[in-house]
């Protein structure tokens, strides 16, 4: 099964919500007018996409007084270019020249950041490279114990200490394990967070600041995790994540459980930072490199049509 098939089955209640919403629309042969044009509107803002709804809708009636659209087609294909040009071609992932390459994690708490990793290290396993995973968590037991499992699992490596440890003699610990080891892939887990928790904030500069003491340019990517079931709140979010953190990509995580995929396209047009990942189901698996066109197509497909 190809990318656009596993994306199709696998994010049905956005796919629902957004194609078959644009479908109704159009239900009984419904000619192009204003009226219909409103309704779009009202879809693509309940469709959680933010203000790219008004840019989408301009477009559309722009395109419609000059003749462009006559029906349900026209609008798809309209709406598939301007989604795709929203996205960009900034999605290639960063070269992992340096090895170890140090990747921190981060992201609020329940947002999928400790599930995420746990994908990400399996993935990483399976193209051939040396995973180790550091378990910075320390305020939240159960977080290293879930990591300790995926990671037997794995069959990757995992760096932990007792519940209350310095987390960034956690980093350090793991950091100078991968070296000894030679290590390709070292992802730091780091406790929830928001931005306003000033300590957390500082503590994720301290693990940075420590972890530099072993390997001078590291880490080398932070990745931030979102909630994709938040919708315009973790919109919101990447926005202030990132005005505290040096996020350099983003990790989109349960967007199987949930209609408000199209939060994908706000977080990218608020954050302007590339979205590498998405989470798409509670597998190992279920981690899919992101992918504009495949994303767009399968979003935007009908239920009518085969999967």
């Amino acid at each position: 099964m190809g990318l656009f098939d596993r994306l199709k089955s696998r994010l049905t209640r956005t796919r629902s919500a957004f194609s078959d919403g644009i479908s109704s629309i159009f239900r009984g042969g419904r000619a192009m007018d204003q009226s219909l044009l409103d309704d779009l509107e009202e879809l693509l803002y309940t469709s959680d996409l933010g203000p790219l709804a008004t840019d989408l809708v301009e477009t559309l009636t722009r395109m419609h007084k000059r003749g462009e659209l006559k029906g349900e087609e026209d609008v798809r294909g309209a709406l598939r270019g301007r989604l795709l040009e929203k996205l960009g071609d900034q999605r290639e992932l960063p070269a992992q020249n340096q090895a170890p390459h140090v990747l921190l994690v981060v992201g609020v708490n329940g947002s999928g950041k400790t599930t995420s990793i746990a994908k990400l290290a399996n993935r990483f396993k399976q193209e051939g490279k040396s995973v180790l995973v550091g378990a910075c968590d320390t305020f939240r037991a159960a977080a290293a114990d879930q990591l300790e499992i995926w990671a037997g699992r794995s069959g990757v490596d995992i760096v932990r200490q007792k519940e209350g440890a310095d987390p960034a003699a956690v980093a350090f610990d793991a950091v100078d394990a991968g070296i000894a080891r030679g290590t390709d892939v070292i992802i730091l887990d780091t406790a929830g967070r928001l931005h306003t928790q000033k300590n957390l904030m500082l503590e994720l500069e301290k693990i940075q600041r420590v972890v530099q003491k072993r390997l001078p340019e590291a880490p080398h990517a932070v990745w931030l995790v979102l909630d994709g079931t938040n919708g315009q709140n973790a919109v919101q979010q990447a926005k202030l994540f990132t005005e505290s953190v040096d996020v350099s990509g983003i990790i989109v995580a349960k967007l199987d459980g949930t209609a408000r995929g199209g939060a994908v396209f706000s977080i990218t047009e608020a954050v302007g930072l590339p979205v590498f990942y998405i989470g798409t189901g509670e597998t190992m698996e279920d981690l899919e490199r992101f992918e504009p066109e495949p994303f767009v197509d399968a979003i935007l497909s009908t239920t009518l049509e085969k999967a």
